[in-house]
């Protein structure tokens, strides 16, 4: 994406600690919790990739090819567990917008800003910020049991806080708004 080298190298910090955060709950996960983890840990490290400064490295367009396939490939995985979990729909949403920016970069002329489609870019853009907000108002971490103290059980235990994981959607979710601002 087009943005300011601050700003991208922040969203590349922020990729690349949700990515990897992702990774940790995938390795450490059971079924679900894995495929889950796994999808967002794509999401995470392909936001990486799409925040690279452009006037620092020049991502070649057969690598936004490749990009528009593999993030294809994961919205068609979402879509077919989507009948099994809301949350498969976020990732389908998701993996379809990283679909469409991989597509807008891959078209976009050599040095010039990305034009993507106005009203689908505004569309991904009033869904993220909606997932955003709605996230956040959940991100409060459930009051510990009473007569205890909640204890992390290494980091397998640690990587399944749900409001870990809820920060974790929360700065991706933001990510992806910085991104289609972008766009």
């Amino acid at each position: 994406m087009h943005t300011a080298v601050p700003a991208a190298w922040l969203l590349i910090a922020l990729g690349a600690l949700s990515g990897g955060y992702c990774l940790v709950r995938m390795l450490t996960g059971t079924g679900r919790q894995r495929r889950t983890a796994g999808g967002e840990a794509l999401m995470g490290f392909g936001t990486v990739v799409m925040a690279l400064p452009t006037a620092l490295v020049a991502v070649p367009r057969p690598a936004w090819a490749l990009c528009t396939v593999v993030f294809a490939v994961a919205a068609l995985g979402a879509l077919r567990y989507a009948r099994d979990s809301v949350h498969q729909l976020h990732h389908l949403v998701g993996a379809g917008a990283m679909t469409y920016m991989s597509v807008v970069m891959a078209t976009a002329p050599a040095g010039h800003g990305s034009a993507g489609f106005a009203p689908l870019t505004a569309a991904l853009l009033g869904y993220f910020a909606g997932y955003v907000l709605w996230t956040g108002a959940r991100l409060v971490p459930a009051p510990p049991p009473p007569g205890g103290s909640v204890r992390s059980t290494g980091v397998s235990g640690a990587a399944h806080r749900p409001e870990l994981a809820r920060a974790c959607r929360l700065s991706m979710g933001l990510a992806m708004c910085a991104m289609l601002l972008a766009v």
